[in-house]
């Protein structure tokens, strides 16, 4: 079954179909995988779990702005799209070099004075400032909706649907990282994924910067 015939079946098809699709979009490798291992392996699980209700949060957010027609605008606005993009954009670069200049040789001590709030916040900013997530589920979300239904109720629903299967696959992801998390503590260990943490955001920040804008 296709995306687009979903709307022509009834709506126990049309949320299997879209659980489905949107699992298999959950589990794609992509900047919010390596956000969360990043953060599991460096940070712990409590830190990694709240990049991950951040990411997640940023997610449904993109949904409530969809549902209440607010989406739209990225796709109608070069000029929105462009400065969300540059922005975003400037984020994940900030983000980047701070990683590749400072990497950390121990989480310890700054784990014990956080409250966990720059992780939440790291994961939400994460999402809510790249405009290919507001597009994306501008033309992805809405193909999912049978006729007959309260439109912007059964987008907030799928919205909820994806977080829910994005905090179970983070769940996953921190899980995996905990029988090696002494390797993950060492001095070595925390460089180098601050490092390569550093060198993704970077690629991703420099390919949001350069990317065209699709139709």
């Amino acid at each position: 079954m296709t995306p687009t015939s979903a709307a022509l079946f009834p709506i126990s098809t049309s949320l299997l179909a879209f659980i489905a699709a949107a699992g298999l979009l959950t589990v794609t490798p992509g900047l919010d995988t390596a956000l969360v291992l990043r953060t599991a392996a460096v940070g712990g699980p409590r830190r990694a779990a709240l990049a991950g209700l951040g990411i997640v949060s940023g997610c449904f957010g993109w949904a409530l702005l969809v549902a209440l027609g607010l989406g739209a605008l990225l796709v109608a606005s070069q000029l929105a799209y462009t400065a969300l993009r540059w922005l975003g954009a400037a984020y994940l670069l900030y983000m980047g070099y701070k990683l590749l200049r400072f990497p950390r040789a121990d989480f310890i001590a700054a784990a014990r004075g956080g409250t966990g709030q720059p992780a939440l916040a790291t994961g939400l900013l994460t999402n809510l400032l790249n405009p290919k997530v507001g597009v994306f589920y501008v033309s992805f979300l809405p193909q999912f909706v049978p006729h007959g239904v309260n439109v912007p109720a059964y987008i907030l629903l799928l919205g909820a649907i994806h977080a829910l299967l994005g905090l179970i696959w983070f769940a996953c992801l921190i899980l995996a990282t905990r029988p090696i998390a002494a390797f993950l503590q060492k001095p070595a260990v925390v460089r180098g994924c601050d490092r390569l943490s550093g060198g993704l955001f970077v690629a991703f920040g420099l390919g949001l910067a350069l990317q065209s804008r699709r139709a």
